[in-house]
């Protein structure tokens, strides 16, 4: 089972492979015209003096929450003039969904097949933990796009952080199928990992808009400099930064409660609630960054760029808190690295 399961993470792999190259042709072929323009923002009641920013640039909104998603084009949408490379871009766009689908597929069956092999949760070291994050993370993206078919150009990105993510994984983290060390055999480890481990692949997908809002929202204003002409086919800048919001706002409430049932399980397993270990240190780092992405976003006077670099950071944070930590610190987490 342990060999059913390695095989099937190759063939994911190749699966995301695919998909990434079928979503780069759509968006080589693709109609930057099939991309709205952000629209005016919706007018609110407010208090005197107070607005947002949109992107650096002043709008009448009440509050961070006052930004709508932008109308986008639909994916599909006949470009003017019947272009028929866009035609054949649409239809490699479908293609590399389904693609997605059939990867994220393989990939829940190689952690399940994984699991199965060791008799447990397969989450028991930094590959088995890749594995599962990276899967939340394909299996948000593919929700996401069920009920926003328009931003379906992103693929590109998140396909691309898919085959790295696993890559990385199979060549640098894999190990054997070993049983849990005794640290580890404890109901809460699936309460705080399982936990853990979908907020942070929630994170993971979170980025992805993120990174692509700030240079779609450089385009937008004028910027035609490498990265920002990599933006001229994506989705409008507004409903960019409201999907940031969205999963960000969505993840944080799960990654507190990760946290706090960690501090428990530290409680009954070493005698302590907290103890500043660096795995500790460095989720509180990420907690905290995060949570000033949170107030940044909520505050008007923010600007929404400056709100998604702290994003960007908190999710810097957290991979500093799953490879950085592992591969340069020694600390009762210390179990939870390559071997």
């Amino acid at each position: 089972m342990s060999a059913l399961s390695d095989q099937l993470v190759t063939f994911a792999i190749l699966a995301y492979l695919i998909a990434m190259i079928s979503h780069a042709v759509e968006y080589a072929l693709g109609n930057a015209r099939a991309v709205a323009r952000p629209a005016a923002p919706a007018r609110e009641l407010v208090g005197a003096g107070v607005g947002a920013r949109v992107g650096g640039v002043d709008a009448p909104v009440a509050s961070a929450d006052a930004l709508p998603d932008a109308p986008i084009a639909k994916a599909d949408a006949a470009p003017a003039g019947g272009d028929r490379s866009a035609d054949r871009g649409r239809l490699a766009g479908r293609v590399a969904v389904w693609i997605t689908a059939l990867a994220a597929a393989l990939h829940l069956a190689a952690t399940v097949t994984r699991g199965i092999a060791a008799d447990r949760m397969p989450w028991g070291n930094m590959y088995e933990f890749v594995l599962t994050v990276s899967f939340v993370g394909a299996a948000a993206w593919l929700a996401v796009l069920w009920k926003r078919p328009s931003l379906r150009r992103l693929g590109l990105f998140l396909t691309l952080v898919m085959v790295l993510l696993l890559a990385f994984a199979e060549m640098k983290l894999y190990v054997e199928v070993v049983p849990l060390t005794p640290a580890l055999q404890s109901y809460w480890f699936i309460v705080h990992v399982s936990t853990i481990s979908f907020s942070s692949g929630i994170f993971l997908l979170g980025v992805v808009p993120a990174v692509a809002f700030l240079m779609r929202n450089g385009y937008e204003r004028g910027r035609r400099s490498f990265p920002y002409t990599l933006a001229k086919r994506l989705p409008a800048a507004a409903g960019l930064e409201r999907l940031t919001f969205t999963l960000h706002a969505f993840a944080f409430p799960i990654f507190t409660f990760a946290v706090i049932a960690g501090a428990i399980w530290a409680e009954a397993a070493w005698g302590r609630p907290w103890g500043w270990d660096p795995k500790e240190t460095w989720a509180f780092i990420s907690w905290v960054v995060y949570a000033g992405y949170l107030h940044a976003r909520a505050t008007p006077s923010v600007r929404r760029n400056v709100a998604t670099w702290i994003a960007i950071l908190g999710f810097l944070t957290m991979l500093m808190n799953l490879f950085g930590v592992n591969f340069f610190f020694t600390g009762l987490h210390s179990y939870a690295g390559v071997s």
